[in-house]
């Protein structure tokens, strides 16, 4: 009889397992937003960072409201800093991405990932707690037997 031949469905706890899963793959697609960047072939305008040699001017900062709406910079990630390009003299902004927002999701991470291993440590338990019942219930029988 091949494996598994016979059983109606996942057991007990499959359902859960894959509520879990479909409920952290959600998590991780909301937290790390895709960057996508157009880039045009014509260099005249490309920002000139991307050509050339640049100098930052200003750290990365988070950005302002008026800078959210009005810089496309900041839509990536909320941060911006200022560039001044060596050859053509340009001040440019520059998205960037602050260490305080990397320690903030690393940590939102940390979190998911012991809160998940918390809840499969807790599926390995009861169903080896079922096993062992399942087990010892078939000893019981067995020694009723004879």
């Amino acid at each position: 009889m091949l494996a598994g031949a016979g059983r109606l469905g996942l057991p007990r706890g499959g359902h859960l397992c894959w509520l879990l899963c479909a409920f952290t793959l959600n998590l991780c697609e909301a937290e790390a937003p895709v960057l996508e960047e157009k880039l045009s072939v014509s260099t005249s305008t490309s920002p000139c960072w991307l050509v050339e040699e640049f100098v930052v001017t200003e750290e990365c900062t988070p950005c302002s409201n008026f800078q959210i709406k009005t810089t496309p910079e900041c839509g990536s990630t909320g941060y911006v800093e200022k560039i001044t390009c060596s050859s053509s003299k340009r001040n440019e902004f520059k998205s960037c991405r602050s260490a305080l927002m990397e320690q903030h999701l690393f940590w939102k991470f940390e979190g998911t990932m012991v809160g998940v291993a918390l809840v499969f440590a807790c599926l390995v338990i009861i169903r080896q707690r079922q096993l062992d019942r399942k087990a010892l219930e078939k000893v019981r029988k067995q020694i009723e037997s004879i």
